[in-house]
């Protein structure tokens, strides 16, 4: 059996894997809320606990975590949670040889190849290079970044923190945003923005005056209000808040393709794409994303797909995991 586990600030999902012909299959999973638990190493004993029954007469045998953040020599300080987590006290903790920490982006690059077709939405068709560069991003409570190097025999997951670089405005709005959270924050990343966070942040910027019952609430998450009422276009503040967060969004996709020369396609993951499919299918995003001056054309030829799949990062972590035991 492969334990695999996909750690974020708001969320843990862990689930047992079988494995059969190097294929990896879901036995047992279970999700648990990520700021409930001092220590992530507690979460691990309580999922133990809950899957002893489905492993039966196996154990297992490797163990990969996605976690959001950098990994340095084996260890993660997690980066929206109080946690250190090192690969030495999850092999005591679990009792097994093998345990890979990757960062939480990098398993979900590992799961594309393991990924079916009708696991991605489409955004522009493309024509990818074979062996091309792939890059790819996840807003989520965070930003993250990634970029994919073909090595001869697969892909290679290189880790970026970029998402904590800082926002380059393309509009005269967004240079007006730009200064609204100057006033805000010490440093002004895309990472501010491009996460749930920043839907209340630019909701506030384009009309202060207008709130709602989340905005009052100090532990309410006005994102899914926003997003909802900019999708229903209930609220024309949220719908405008939608299309702006959107067009960043874009932006930096194609910042991120041309920083990498990302000839073998775009893939953006993470929870808020899925969620706000519509909203990224519309047009919005794309025309962001090659909106570049002399290089649109370059971009346009690049494919992007949304990753729907949100147990991507487990299943990632889970191959990795798998890997290690033939190293």
């Amino acid at each position: 059996m492969i334990l695999a586990g996909d750690v974020g600030g708001t969320k843990c999902n862990l689930a047992l894997f079988s494995e059969k012909g190097g294929t990896l299959t879901p036995v047992f999973k279970q999700r648990f809320a990520s700021k409930e638990f001092a220590q992530f190493e507690r979460i691990v004993k309580e999922f133990s606990r809950q899957a002893a029954e489905h492993l039966g007469k196996e154990s297992i045998v490797a163990a990969g975590f996605g976690i959001a953040g950098p990994v340095i020599n084996g260890t993660v300080r997690a980066t929206n949670l109080p946690w250190i987590v090192d690969t030495k006290s999850l092999i005591k903790e679990l009792n097994v040889p093998h345990v890979v920490l990757l960062n939480d982006l990098g398993a979900t690059g590992h799961s594309i190849e393991h990924l079916p077709s009708e696991d991605f939405c489409v955004l522009n068709s493309g024509s990818p290079e074979p062996g091309g560069t792939r890059a790819l991003l996840a807003a989520g409570t965070g930003l993250g970044q990634s970029i994919l190097v073909w090595d001869g025999g697969r892909y290679r997951v290189v880790p970026s923190e970029g998402g904590h670089s800082d926002f380059a405005p393309h509009t005269e709005q967004q240079i007006e945003l730009l200064r609204f959270m100057r006033r805000r924050y010490p440093q002004v990343s895309w990472e501010l923005i491009l996460s749930g966070r920043g839907f209340r942040t630019i909701h506030e910027f384009l009309a202060p005056k207008v709130t709602h019952a989340t905005f009052e609430d100090p532990d309410a998450d006005p994102a899914p209000e926003i997003t909802r009422r900019g999708l229903e276009k209930s609220c024309r503040v949220c719908s405008d808040t939608l299309d702006l967060w959107t067009a960043i969004y874009g932006a930096e996709a194609g910042n991120l393709a041309l920083k990498v020369l990302a000839l073998g396609g775009v893939y953006v993951a993470g929870g808020i794409a899925v969620k706000i499919l519509e909203k990224m299918k519309d047009g919005i995003f794309f025309h962001a994303f090659k909106d570049k001056w002399k290089f649109e054309g370059l971009l346009s030829n690049i494919p992007v797909s949304i990753v729907l799949n949100e147990s991507a990062p487990l299943l990632g972590a889970a191959y990795e995991a798998l890997a290690a035991i033939d190293k």
